[in-house]
Parts: C-alpha cells; sequence; structure tokens
C-alpha cells in the first residue's frame, strides 16, 4: 500500500489506479498542518507553493515531492535535507503557450482598445498590426517554447527560435543568446519562455529593450525577473514598447504600481498553466510516479535532491 497526500481532493482519482496492481490510500495534506504518524510515499504540493515554504516541512515527513509547477526556481535553496524534488514536465507546457498565442493575438489585433471603446459604446474602427507576416522571435526551445512553435505555425509568421546555445533540429536552426543583440531589431514581436536561473535573471534589460524596434511587443510567460520591471517600465510608459505580462516581479503586482497603467501593457495573474486540464494532467503525473515507486524504480522529473 502506497500512501500518497495531496492538497486538494480533485487530484484524487482512484479510477486511475484500478489497474496499478498497488493499493493506493490517499490523505489531503497542506504544508501546515500536523505531520502524519507514519510518513508519505509521495507528497503531492500546493499548487505554486513558494519555494521559501518549503523549509518548514518535517523531517522524515516523505522522500519524494512532486510539484505542481514545472519551474523550480529557488527550490535548491529551501529543500531541507532528506527530500527528492519533482517538477512537472506536461502539465503546462502546451496551456503556457495558448495564453501566450492569445496575449499576441489581443495585442496584435488591438482587443485591449476595443475592449475599451464597447464600455464607452463607440464604434472605433482601426487597422492594427495583426500577426500574419510578422517576425516572432521566440526565447526558449524547451516544452513550452515548442509548444509555441507548433502553435504558431498557422499563422504565417517568421519564427525565429533563439537558446542559450546554437543547434539545429528537424524544425531548423536555433540561435544562441549571443545572436540576440542583432535578431532583436528585426522582431515585431518577442517571446520569453525560458526558466528562471542565474544567467536569464534580468535578460531582460534596458539594453535588451532598446534593441528592440518602436511599437514591438514583448510576451514574458517565464518568470517575473526575467525582466528588469524598471527598465519594462521605463519603455512602455512613453509608448515606445508594447507588453504583456502573465508574470511580474514583484509578484502579486501591487495595485498602486505604475505597470498596471502604462499604455498598451495586457497584465495577466501568472495563469498561464492554470486551466481546467491541469488536473487531469497532474492526476498522470501522480500515476506515473505511484507506478515507479510501486516497482521499485526512482522517481521521475527528479529535478532537486538533498
Amino acid at each position: 500500500m502506497l500512501h500518497v497526500a495531496v492538497p486538494d481532493q480533485g487530484l484524487t482519482d482512484a479510477s486511475a489506479f484500478v489497474d496499478a496492481g498497488v493499493g493506493v490510500e490517499f490523505t489531503v495534506w497542506t504544508p501546515g498542518e500536523p505531520a502524519p504518524a507514519a510518513p508519505f510515499d509521495l507528497l503531492v504540493l500546493p499548487y505554486m507553493l513558494p519555494a521559501a515554504e518549503l523549509r518548514h516541512l518535517p523531517a522524515g515527513l516523505a522522500r519524494v515531492l512532486q510539484s505542481q509547477s514545472l519551474g523550480y526556481d529557488g527550490v535548491a535553496g529551501y529543500l531541507p535535507p532528506g527530500f527528492v524534488f519533482c517538477n512537472a514536465p506536461g502539465v503546462h507546457e502546451a496551456s503556457t503557450a495558448e495564453l501566450a498565442v492569445g496575449l499576441i493575438i489581443a495585442d496584435r489585433r488591438g482587443f485591449p482598445g476595443f475592449g475599451a471603446a464597447q464600455l464607452e459604446r463607440r464604434w472605433a474602427h482601426t487597422a492594427e498590426p495583426g500577426l500574419a507576416g510578422s517576425r516572432v522571435l521566440l526565447l526558449g526551445a524547451g516544452g513550452v517554447g515548442d509548444q509555441l512553435r507548433l502553435m504558431l505555425e498557422p499563422f504565417q509568421v517568421d519564427l525565429i527560435r533563439v537558446a542559450r546555445t546554437a543547434r539545429r533540429d528537424e524544425h531548423g536552426p536555433i540561435h544562441a543568446m549571443a545572436d540576440l543583440r542583432q535578431l532583436l531589431p528585426t522582431a515585431d514581436v518577442v517571446v520569453v519562455a525560458v526558466p528562471l536561473t542565474d544567467q536569464t535573471k534580468g535578460l531582460v534589460s534596458d539594453d535588451f529593450l532598446a534593441a528592440m524596434k518602436d511599437g514591438a511587443l514583448l510576451v514574458n510567460v517565464a518568470r517575473g525577473p526575467v525582466a528588469d520591471t524598471a527598465a519594462l517600465l521605463a519603455h512602455t510608459a512613453k509608448g515606445r514598447l508594447h507588453a504583456a505580462l502573465d508574470v511580474t516581479d514583484p509578484e502579486p503586482l501591487p495595485d498602486d504600481h505604475p505597470l498596471w497603467s502604462a499604455p498598451n501593457v495586457i497584465i495577466t495573474p501568472h495563469v498561464g498553466g492554470h486551466v481546467g486540464a491541469m488536473i487531469p494532467r497532474m492526476r498522470r503525473v501522480i500515476r506515473t510516479q505511484v507506478d515507479r515507486l510501486a516497482a521499485g524504480l526512482p522517481p521521475a522529473n527528479v529535478v532537486v535532491s538533498t
């Protein structure tokens, strides 16, 4: 019998385990509650639990921690000894890419302006840039980037992909980050979908934004600290650049922050992966871990171990 702790009842789906060949007992438990009498075999953490909260986990609570997120920035600095931390690939990539495409279309087709005009009952017919025929610079060739590549194909864009190192795959060339200064001035849309690391923190700097051409759109679906907020505000406040941000720094964005009122800025509250499809996808992740633990195999997708 495997003892699996989940943060909410929605993740307990007995039908997913009827053919697992091993008994599974679910407990609804969240960090901060009293520790169980016996350790969990697998502890599924609440969605978007701040990394700093991990330092409060009792010793011996569980060996395997399963995150509901793809990113794991900050985890290594707070995870107590005796745990392995697994991220959740396959859960959020398509949904995050879907949001990025939605943000691009919303900006390039002028949806915010049309929405404001609708509230005023005003017929505001304008010609917007549109997406077809644009050059889209995509920073990040991981899971989210690959989903974005697929989703952008029907829109007749010139897609340029950039990653840490230059290479070529079956879909064409991938440029290195060192090429950004030459590529940024050519792009109509720049999408940032990189993990937050020491190398990517502050990647979207004042120099980065200054290199983008007037009227271009920056979309950030990575992490807030990938962009320098002061620089972003400086370039958007004067209307030179457009921005669509699912993540900010700080986050949540304070209600008096000037980004809220900057022109041509769309803000969504870090909802890229938080859609209805998340729950069944997470159930599949849990099933995979249960199968592996029952078979005596190491857990999948271990990204930090202490």
